[in-house]
């Protein structure tokens, strides 16, 4: 039977995620993890979760197919972990015994493919262990387990008996400890050192070779065959270039791995074994492979690094330490041991380290390291803060709203890492063709070896260096890597810029879109009613107008009376300026009455004002010098009068805004326009995707006609679909998709919405897209993409950077296999040397292709 596992709550999939319990969650609801290893397909898993579903109690429920796993969290007051099997187990499934647990170990030197293929050998051999993900662009290893059957020692011995060092665990019973993390120079490690040794010997060797030929001595012999002096410092080269090599190789072997490491050590002593055998030295081609392969392993360990450095600035974002109020002082203690609830002090140039909200003090922000905002947000009391954000200038308290493990930063820290497990389709191609790209040249090695001699006429000593070359090639290595690592700089780069890809899939889907849709309120436009226009009438002024609204509208709670209020107030008309209110009516769906300074006043619709018998075809609004003159209504033929009922209010409907007339019982005093404003970036944005290669816009909205063509025709949309329920908006998205060709690499749509109301919409679309998700624990979770600054144009900068990461993950693919097929074919003809192939087939692809996906960390979003 299967007991809550703490660490697999904690790390459940992103759409599962639940920080906070809502509100009609009880104090014993809990979480258990319970293996089920037959649930192994889509229907399977279906059948499961319709099983326990029933049960009364259960809250949520999360198959997880590829690990044969149910994640289930219930209330223990009604249901136990033995009535959740026993239904497991009547939908015709077994339910393993054990306590499952999970851990995540830093295993820094896991940094290549084949590296982390010795790691999955290991790990397979252990018993208990459920399933593992490596991830050799972070140097980590996650593994789930049964913790009855195994434990977290084990785990550490089975990977260092692949030949890795385990510095640091987390999740698990170990803590970690950021060694993992922090690693010294590879410029400076004894691999290093012994690299440059061995480049010496072999440089010494050359020199004793071709140019001090007569100091080239005979010292004695080796198996009977002649050893000169040359011949002993390439043996030295191979003696210290080449102990990592070999001891790799032998872990390879160990675990039946044919990975580089194999390859190359088996090409080494193929070299030293031909050199005594036949009696011709090739002592110098083994140092070569020794040397050149161990700059190589250099070289492909700083490019990953650099990598891997995207990701630890994320990292580095939170402080290790906070400033908290106890006991009537103040208390500097690590962030782990900051509760929920105590007030934090973050002085000027200091980092925020908790999410929270301020209760004492003012100050702007920065929250470009979470967000991406290039300009710092003014921060006060009641506002929501980030971990990882940077307090400019002012004293803030903040009351901490989570734990250290749970704040914004870590989330997207979280996410980022778990993106790396979301495997590309072109990831998933790579993977299975290498596992016959290997076996196939190794064949294709043991075919020249042994033809060449007979085809060609070549010596066997040669046609042994040609088989060796080929071994060589045989690793999958640059192009194996070709894609995590690209991925990996695309999503690191774009959190950097206030924008969460959950996964490398997403990515590559967003990069092939056609079509964009975007929902209207709160993605198009702010989300915000804000009083637009204040046409004055009557010899009134503006401020007349707001004033007297502001009087009529301060007791109501509709959001339109909101944003009149708030509009007077931005002008300087206060609630004492408004005067007295008295008789107060709410007129439904007409408007609203009072009584001001003795007055009464009415606001509301246009059709409000026709039933008390105003003439809206003749109303006086001539100006002077900006000032409305005080003139009697017979001034009218010089043309400054308004027909409000057949131009003013059809116009301003025409625009997508609400229109409310303010007046006595006898006088028409203004008219004040209403709407939810269009974002200033939204046009833009529309008209950068378009540059960039979308092929159509559309928006999506419950709003009525009117109002969506009116925003439609502002932000330059190709077209709109108006007063769409959300079952419709579904609808929509599917006909779009069906219409761009599907997904993937043929086409697709993304949908772009506030990731709460539009959850189905952005559910169904190829990309889901969440606007201004900072903080949002539900847009986080519904979409595949966030953007965590409430900034649409962050959309093209993601577009751009999906377009780009597909770009380079082309070219490194083909790349890597182009060069390795070419240099492959010219080793029959002797056109490539073993040194040849080592730096360019091995080293130099796999340097390349990181260095080519690093470039994609240089985009920035136009504001930037």
């Amino acid at each position: 039977m299967a007991e809550p596992s703490r660490n697999e709550s904690d790390r459940r999939p992103e759409s599962d995620r639940v920080d906070g319990d809502p509100p009609n969650r009880q104090d014993r609801a809990e979480t258990a993890t319970f293996g089920v290893p037959d649930m192994d397909c889509p229907s399977c898993a279906g059948k499961v979760e319709s099983s326990v579903s029933s049960l009364d109690g259960v809250e949520e429920i999360d198959p997880q197919v590829a690990s044969g796993r149910l994640s289930v969290t219930y209330d223990a007051d009604v249901a136990s972990e033995g009535d959740i099997a026993e239904r497991v187990e009547k939908a015709g499934y077994s339910v393993e015994e054990g306590t499952t647990a999970r851990v995540t170990f830093d295993v820094p030197e896991m940094d290549c493919a084949s590296c982390a293929g010795k790691v999955e050998t290991a790990l397979d051999r252990v018993e208990g262990v459920t399933s593992y993900q490596t991830r050799p662009t972070t140097g980590s290893v996650s593994v789930t387990y049964d913790g009855e059957r195994v434990s977290e020692a084990d785990l550490v011995a089975a990977v260092e008996r692949a030949g890795y060092e385990v510095t640091g665990a987390t999740g698990g019973e170990g803590e970690a400890d950021g060694s993992g993390a922090d690693r010294d120079s590879i410029w400076t490690s004894s691999r290093a050192l012994k690299t440059w040794a061995s480049g010496v010997f072999v440089a010494m060797g050359l020199g004793f070779e071709f140019l001090l030929v007569g100091a080239n001595v005979r010292i004695g012999s080796l198996v009977g065959n002649e050893l000169l002096l040359a011949d002993l410092l390439f043996l030295l080269a191979v003696a210290t270039g080449g102990q990592a090599i070999l001891r790799n190789g032998y872990y390879s072997a160990r675990n039946l791995n044919l990975d580089i490491d194999f390859l190359m050590s088996v090409a080494i002593l193929g070299a030293l074994s031909a050199s005594l055998a036949f009696g011709e030295a090739l002592y110098f081609e083994a140092a070569t492979l020794a040397f050149l392969f161990s700059v190589a392993e250099l070289l492909e360990r700083y490019s990953m690094d650099r990598a891997r450095d995207s990701l630890r600035e994320l990292m580095d974002l939170s402080p290790n330490e906070a400033t908290v109020k106890r006991g009537g002082g103040e208390e500097t203690v690590p962030v782990k041991a900051v509760e929920p609830g105590e007030i934090v002090v973050v002085r000027p140039g200091e980092k925020l380290p908790m999410d929270g909200e301020v209760v004492d003090g003012e100050s702007a922000v920065n929250q470009a390291p979470i967000t991406g905002e290039s300009v710092p947000v003014d921060k006060t009391v009641g506002d929501e803060v980030y971990a990882g954000t940077i307090n400019e200038g002012g004293y803030l308290e903040v009351r901490v709203t989570g734990g250290a493990e749970d704040n914004t930063l870590s989330r997207i820290v979280e996410m980022v890492e778990d993106a790396q497990s979301k495997k590309t389709e072109r990831e998933q191609f790579v993977e299975r063709f290498s596992a016959y790209y290997t076996p196939v040249v190794v064949a294709f090695a043991v075919l020249v070896t042994l033809g060449t001699p007979f085809v060609f006429g070549v010596a066997w000593p040669t046609a042994i260096v040609y088989g060796l070359t080929l071994l060589v090639l045989a690793c999958p290595c640059a192009f194996v890597i070709s894609t995590p690592v690209s991925v990996v700089s695309g999503i690191t780069s774009a959190a950097k810029n206030g924008v969460l890809i959950k996964g490398g899939s997403h990515l590559e889907a967003m990069g092939a879109v056609d079509v964009v849709a975007f929902d209207k309120t709160g993605t198009l436009t702010s989300g915000e009613l804000a009083v637009t226009d204040v046409i004055a009438l009557n010899g009134n002024t503006e401020e007349d107008v707001l004033r007297c609204a502001r009087g009529l509208e301060q007791r109501s709670e509709h959001p339109i009376g909101e944003a009149i209020v708030a509009a007077a107030g931005e002008v300087g008309v206060d609630s004492e300026e408004a005067g007295s209110i008295e008789e107060f009516e709410s007129l439904t769906g007409k408007g609203v009455r009072a009584t001001l300074d003795g007055t009464p006043h009415v606001a509301g619709k246009p059709a409000l004002f026709e039933e008390l018998g105003f003439d809206l075809s003749h109303v006086h609004a001539t100006t002077d010098g900006g000032v409305v003159t005080r003139t009697a209504r017979d001034i009218c033929e010089r043309n400054d009068c308004l027909d409000l009922l057949e131009e003013t209010v059809p116009e301003l409907q025409a625009e997508g805004k609400t229109v409310v007339l303010v007046g006595t019982a006898d006088e028409l005093e203004g008219v004040v326009a209403v709407a939810d404003e269009v974002r200033p970036e939204a046009r833009r944005t529309v008209e950068r995707l378009k540059e960039l290669g979308v092929g159509r816009t559309v928006m999506l909205t419950g709003d009525n006609e009117r109002t969506a063509r009116a925003i439609a025709e502002t932000v330059g949309v190709d077209e709109y679909r108006a007063e769409l329920l959300p079952d419709e908006k579904v609808a929509a998205i599917r006909e779009l998709t069906g219409e761009a060709g599907g997904d993937g690499d043929t086409g697709g749509v993304a949908m772009v919405g506030d990731g709460i109301n539009d959850a189905p919409a952005l559910a169904t679309a190829t990309v889901g897209i969440a606007m201004g998700a900072a903080g949002t624990d539900t847009a986080l979770e519904t979409a595949d993409v966030a953007l965590l600054a409430d900034d649409l144009s962050k959309l093209p900068y993601l577009y751009e950077l999906a377009n780009d990461a597909n770009g380079v993950i082309r070219q490194n693919i083909w790349a890597s296999l182009g060069i390795k097929a070419l240099l492959a074919l010219g080793v029959p003809f002797g056109y490539v040397p073993i040194w040849l192939a080592v730096l360019a087939g091995d080293a130099g692809m796999t340097v390349g292709v990181t260095g080519n996906a690093m470039r994609l960390s240089r985009l920035r979003p136009d504001d930037a």
